[in-house]
């Protein structure tokens, strides 16, 4: 007895096109949204659908060469775009920017904590300094641009939504990634912390977790580890397919939207299940620095 070839199978179908949203037109008209990191890759595709539903945007990048680029991309969206160059690492240049948002478009509605630092390194071979920086960016500077636009709201009185973007590993761990496994695993706690907190108040907090997205800013040493495996990463996927950027915008702007005003404290993971996945018999283990093309650790 052979066993019969099974068809090729369909996976999760494609997103709609490009332009496409759930939400009514004019949903954030006359809303002022902040993104981090919104110059580039996935930050500046969830800006976008921002723009696209009638938001103005301030869009912040520590590399000035980022936000021009990106500020005549968006530009033709829709609402008015402000690019500001701002290090979210200190906490004064972030009271700063916000002043510049402010004067120039009122107090931002929404904040979208995109920014981060990632790179894979083995734990042992990790510098204090790239703990340190990869932990700085990512949660403190989540932190401190979330108390900075929290203050603001709580002194004004109005209400306000922030989406932290995350990481899957901060439930799991992510070996080869401890510095940014940690930073999110803080961000995610950060999360369900403050949506407690400031609930009262009118503040909702929410994360938003990427799957595979690829696009053209992707850090050198993750597009290295795409090609390695081009040929059949989409098999790797339960959905059979990476996923699109806009894929993140539109649950972005759902998260943030009035349709999900009793919905905080939450982390969204919008990865087609692929953090999920468990095999019924146990891959063989390689260790992180055989993944990664290092020799034995020598001190």
């Amino acid at each position: 007895m052979t066993d019969t070839p099974l068809s090729p199978l369909p996976g999760l179908p494609a997103p709609p096109p490009v332009g496409a949203s759930a939400l009514p037109p004019g949903t954030y008209d006359g809303a002022v949204v902040l993104v981090t990191g919104g110059g580039t890759g996935l930050g500046k595709a969830i800006a976008a659908e921002f723009a696209r539903l009638g938001a103005d945007l301030v869009i912040a990048s520590r590399k000035p060469e980022h936000l021009k680029a990106a500020e005549d991309e968006l530009a033709p969206l829709g609402g008015r775009v402000t690019a500001l160059p701002c290090d979210i690492r200190d906490p004064d240049a972030i009271a700063a920017a916000f002043d510049t948002a402010e004067a120039a478009h009122g107090l931002p509605d929404v904040l979208v904590n995109n920014a981060a630092a990632n790179f894979p390194v083995p734990a042992e071979d990790m510098s204090p300094n790239a703990w340190r920086t990869v932990v700085d960016i990512t949660l403190n500077g989540t932190f401190y641009m979330t108390r900075e636009f929290g203050r603001r709201h709580l002194a004004a009185g109005t209400p306000g939504t922030v989406l932290a973007v995350g990481a899957s590993y901060a439930w799991t761990g992510g070996p080869g990634f401890a510095h940014s496994a940690a930073a999110k695993a803080g961000v995610k706690n950060l999360v369900e912390t403050l949506a407690v907190e400031w609930g009262p108040y009118g503040l909702r907090i929410n994360g938003l977790v990427p799957g595979l997205m690829p696009h053209a800013d992707m850090t050198a040493d993750i597009r290295a580890g795409l090609e390695r495996a081009r040929d059949d990463r989409d098999t790797r996927q339960p959905a059979l397919r990476v996923g699109a950027p806009r894929e993140l915008g539109w649950a972005a702007t759902f998260l943030a939207s009035p349709y999900a005003r009793f919905i905080s404290g939450h982390t969204l993971v919008v990865d087609g299940a692929n953090w999920q996945r468990r095999d019924l018999v146990s891959a063989p283990v390689v260790p992180v620095r055989e993944q990664m093309g290092r020799g034995p650790f020598t001190g």
